[in-house]
């Protein structure tokens, strides 16, 4: 029987501890969790590598059978939105 994977991705703060926890209590013994910490890194550059090819652009992210889950998916930081709001100009 193959197993479900499941991928989070995390930065090392209280919210991605706090997603990381929360999913561990979830996952079913037949649920393979594998966790990067991109904060850390990881010695073949394959966390960075597989957040680049999945899209991830905010974390905690999770990646269930090579699938982004919906809730993680972003767009990430649009910096022309920013712009409008007054970054880079005086008060």
């Amino acid at each position: 029987m193959a197993k479900r994977k499941v991928e989070i991705f995390v930065a090392g703060c209280s919210i991605c501890d706090d997603t990381l926890e929360q999913i561990k209590k979830e996952v079913c013994p037949s649920c393979d969790l594998v966790v990067y910490d991109l904060n850390k890194g990881c010695a073949t550059n394959e966390c960075k590598d597989k957040a680049k090819r999945y899209g991830i652009k905010k974390m905690p992210a999770v990646v269930i059978d090579g699938k982004l889950a919906d809730c993680c998916d972003t767009k990430g930081i649009d910096l022309n939105r920013l712009k409008a709001l007054g970054l880079g100009s005086a008060i």
